[in-house]
């Protein structure tokens, strides 16, 4: 792992030596990074995100407890995942809300996937092999492999193609 300055890296976390992550990272708790990724500047990764091998994380994502980006997926700079369908600050007794209390859907992008500069991607959401998300999509419901989406909320466009073109 090539590792920047100015990074924090959990001592928890798994990361190939194969994978480039450059300075200003934050990678916190046990996470899973695989092979040949690159991750780009201003990244959060939280506990708990698997990453698969041959993976592009582009500048200022924001990869929640919770995320799943399965081998050879693209994720575009500023997307931004979320994990939880009822965000709270506090519970009803006041107390801080942590991930101990609450319920996390996961997110999982699957193979050969690419999610767009600026998406969202809400909580539960499972985004389909080869699928193709736009930029600015907010993705709220499971799209279908080698699917094309786009807008807000985020509707099948067409189908790739050839599923071919996908790794």
């Amino acid at each position: 792992m090539s590792e920047g300055q100015f990074n924090c890296v959990s001592p928890l976390a798994r990361i190939a030596k194969t994978t480039r992550i450059p300075s200003y990272v934050n990678i916190y708790g046990e996470c899973d990074i695989g092979e040949d990724c690159v991750i780009g500047a201003f990244v959060e990764i939280q506990p708990g995100v698997r990453i698969g091998n041959r993976v592009k994380v582009s500048s200022h994502a924001f990869l929640c407890t919770g995320v799943t980006i399965e081998d050879d997926a693209f994720i575009g700079h500023g997307v931004m995942f979320v994990n939880d369908r009822y965000p709270r600050a506090t519970r009803e007794d006041g107390t801080p809300t942590t991930t101990a209390n609450t319920q996390i859907y996961p997110v999982t992008i699957k193979r050969g996937a690419s999610v767009g500069t600026n998406a969202t991607v809400l909580a539960g959401v499972t985004i389909g092999e080869g699928a193709l998300v736009g930029a600015g999509s907010v993705v709220t419901k499971d799209v279908e492999a080698h699917a094309i989406v786009a807008g807000v909320p985020a509707r099948v466009i067409r189908k790739r193609a050839s599923q071919a073109s996908s790794p």
